[in-house]
C-alpha cells in the first residue's frame, strides 16, 4: 500500500508531460478567450467547471456568436462523444471509488484517461484522484495565466493549438515505453488510421472509438477464455 507522499510523487511524475501541454494549451485558450471580449473570470469558470479543452475552444465562437443553449448542448455532446466510450471502459477500474467517483468521472479527459487506464495494481483510487486533480490544476492555471496575459499585452495565438498534437504524441510515447504489452496501442492506431481513410478527417473519431472499444472487448474476452482454459 503506497503512502500519500509516494502517490503524490508518482502522480506528479506521470502528469509532467500533461503539465507541459496543458499549460500551453490553457494559455492559448485564455488568450483567444480574451481576444473575444471575455476576461479572467470567464477563463477560470470555464476551465474549472467545463474542463474540456477542445469544447472550450469551440465554446468561444459559440459564446461570441450568440448561439442558443440547445445549440451549445448538442455541440458539446458531439464534440465530447468519445468520453462515453472512455467511461464505459473505466467502470471496473473506478468501482469502489466512493466519494471520489463523481470527480474522477468529471475529470476524465483524454490525457487523464491515458494515464489512469494502464493496468497497474499499485494504481489506487487515491492515485487516480491525484492524477485527475493535478491535470485539472494545470489546465485551470494555464487558462487563467493566458487570459491575464491577454488582458495586459497584445498576444497573437497563431499556431499555439499545435501543442495539442504534440501533447498526444508525448503521452502516447510515454505509455508505449512504460508498457510491455502494446496490443491496445497498436489496435488504437490501426483502427484510427482505417477509419480516417474510410470516413475522412471530419467524421472518423466516433467510428474509430467504436471500433477500438469493440476490438479491445473481443481481445479481452479471448484472453479471459485462454486464462480459463489454462486454469483447467
Amino acid at each position: 500500500m503506497n503512502s500519500l507522499k509516494q502517490d503524490i510523487r508518482r502522480a506528479l511524475k506521470a502528469t509532467f508531460p500533461v503539465f507541459s501541454g496543458y499549460i500551453v494549451l490553457g494559455f492559448g485558450f485564455g488568450i483567444v478567450l480574451h481576444s473575444k471580449g471575455f476576461g479572467v473570470l470567464w477563463a477560470l469558470c470555464m476551465s474549472l467547471f467545463i474542463y474540456a479543452g477542445s469544447m472550450q475552444y469551440v465554446a468561444i465562437d459559440l459564446l461570441s456568436g450568440g448561439a442558443s443553449v440547445i445549440t451549445m448542448a448538442i455541440t458539446t455532446v458531439l464534440v465530447n462523444a468519445r468520453h462515453l466510450f472512455y467511461g464505459i471502459s473505466m467502470i471496473d477500474k473506478y468501482k469502489g471509488a466512493g466519494k471520489m467517483k463523481p470527480y474522477l468521472i468529471f475529470a476524465l479527459t483524454d490525457e487523464t484517461y491515458s494515464l489512469v487506464c494502464t493496468e497497474d495494481e499499485d494504481n489506487s483510487h487515491r492515485y487516480h484522484l491525484l492524477v485527475s486533480l493535478f491535470n485539472h490544476i494545470y489546465w485551470v492555471s494555464g487558462s487563467v495565466i493566458g487570459a491575464a496575459v491577454g488582458s495586459a499585452f497584445n498576444f497573437a495565438p497563431k499556431g499555439i493549438d499545435f501543442a495539442l498534437t504534440a501533447l498526444f504524441v508525448t503521452v502516447f510515447v510515454e505509455q508505449w515505453l512504460s508498457s510491455k504489452d502494446h496490443t491496445a496501442a497498436i489496435t488504437g492506431v490501426l483502427s484510427s488510421v482505417i477509419c480516417l481513410i474510410i470516413f475522412g478527417a471530419d467524421s472518423f473519431l466516433i467510428p474509430a472509438m467504436l471500433v477500438i472499444t469493440l476490438s479491445l472487448t473481443v481481445l479481452r474476452f479471448i484472453r479471459q477464455r485462454k486464462g480459463d482454459k489454462n486454469d483447467d
